[in-house]
């Protein structure tokens, strides 16, 4: 049965570093995965590390691994690979599904850019981490606000659904501020940190 997977993704410790660093350019789940957004955030430490590009996805068999499979996600070699997946995943037998999901950084979140309003972030980004990290410290109205935002939809068109009218778009963006400098000051997003790492490859 297909795992659809959506807008986060959570990666062990040493994974992310070699992910960051360009040396790992996929990971590979055991399954079938169907990634639902061409855009996904990857978490690691406990907090968003980046925002990354999916560029491709396979499917094989695990009798199809090659070398050249391990590498991308970082491993030297294509038994390295199956030791992880074991350890990971327990049994995993020569006719189980893997998915090889391709990745491409296109936002790193320990380097933003502090001249910008957002960071450099996109309002939609800060609506899908407020939503995942401030949940407990947010109002329902705020909540319903990001929801819309983490959709896609723009300030404008969310200020007209909202408030009714679009030139309420200040009051959205304030929202938007506010979270956002919640989670600075959470040290979910800002220069990076050590920290717990996460528990999946």
């Amino acid at each position: 049965m297909p795992v659809y997977l959506r807008r986060h993704i959570m990666m062990r410790g040493e994974y992310a570093r070699l992910l960051l660093s360009g040396k790992k350019r996929a990971t590979i789940r055991l399954g079938k995965v169907i990634p639902k957004y061409d855009e996904v955030i990857i978490h690691s430490w406990g907090r968003p590390i980046a925002k990354a590009k999916i560029v491709n996805v396979t499917y094989k068999r695990v009798r199809e691994l090659t070398d050249e499979d391990a590498r991308k996600d970082g491993f030297r070699s294509r038994d390295e690979l199956l030791r992880e997946l074991r350890s990971v995943y327990g049994e995993v037998k020569d006719n189980d599904l893997v998915t090889i999901i391709e990745l491409e950084i296109i936002q790193r979140f320990d380097k933003l850019v502090p001249e910008d309003p957002y960071l450099g972030l996109k309002p939609s980004d800060i609506g899908r981490l407020a939503l995942r990290y401030l949940r407990d410290e947010l109002s329902r109205e705020e909540l319903s606000i990001l929801e819309e935002l983490a959709k896609g939809k723009s300030i404008r068109w969310v200020a007209k659904k909202l408030t009714g009218s679009p030139l309420n778009r200040g009051k959205i963006r304030r929202i938007v501020r506010r979270a956002l400098a919640l989670l600075v000051k959470k040290g979910i997003i800002g220069p990076s940190k050590k920290g717990s790492e996460g528990k999946t490859l």
